[in-house]
């Protein structure tokens, strides 16, 4: 079972955040005093909202970076939910109570599969240049998400981190619901969360004050900014980023 930890002046507030370049600098100064310096550490952001958080708590720890790709599987005529999620190596992980209600049925589930499996290869492609992922066994991985909602996306990525032996696994997101909480703390070893928020009502976005749909520009941006970041094979970035306000 996960240690949680959090922020108790934080704890049920909303606009907590200037950003997620500041949501990262907490989630930072959190981690620092376990993990600055530590050998063997990956971080791996979940793109695009994890990067900025990411850059920001790399910034004080150090150690290697590179990127989880996993995607949500959408609900059917709704982009902004899904229903479950996969890992760009294939994996499933579907809300069965959420399906339930749902009511699809396996054609659609398969066909919404079937998409969500085509464009994380080319994401792979794309923000990672289909490069080998790095080797996980025994190291210390830290997963950086922007907040979590349903947990699924994470629950994929924690899946994944796990199947590849690390010796301890870490979330760290600025902002969650503490029944994601308690769901996922089975899965990982350590969950760093400052903005617990306990309730019905969610949203990721009204942790932050000012909040945007991240483009791949400019996530390609800030990892080529990134000190020792391999971009992808012959990436050229169309948005200069100049680093956070």
């Amino acid at each position: 079972m996960a240690q949680i930890h959090s922020k108790a002046g934080l704890k049920n507030r909303r606009r907590v955040f200037a950003d997620r370049f500041e949501a990262g600098r907490v989630l930072g100064d959190m981690l620092a005093p376990a993990y600055t310096g530590a050998r063997d550490l990956v971080l791996l952001p979940i793109p695009m909202g994890g990067v900025p958080a990411a850059v920001r708590i790399r910034e004080a720890l150090g150690g290697a970076m590179d990127l989880m790709i996993v995607r949500k599987i959408q609900i059917p005529g709704n982009t902004e939910a899904g229903f479950g999620a996969m890992t760009s190596e294939g994996d499933v992980f579907l809300n069965e109570a959420l399906l339930a209600h749902l009511e699809l049925g396996p054609e659609q589930v398969a066909r919404q599969e079937a998409s969500v499996r085509a464009d994380l290869q080319d994401r792979e492609r794309r923000l990672r240049g289909g490069r080998p992922f790095p080797d996980l066994a025994g190291r210390t991985v830290i997963l950086v998400d922007d907040g979590l909602a349903s947990g699924f996306t994470m629950k994929a990525a924690v899946y994944r981190v796990n199947k590849r032996r690390a010796g301890h696994t870490i979330v760290a997101v600025p902002t969650a619901p503490q029944r994601t909480i308690d769901d996922l703390a089975a899965a990982c070893d350590e969950i760093y969360c400052p903005n617990v928020r306990e309730g019905f009502s969610f949203a990721v976005a009204d942790a932050y004050r000012n909040w945007h749909d991240l483009t791949e520009g400019e996530v390609l941006a800030m990892l080529d900014r990134a000190e020792g970041f391999a971009p992808a094979a012959g990436h050229k970035p169309k948005v200069h980023w100049k680093g956070a306000p």
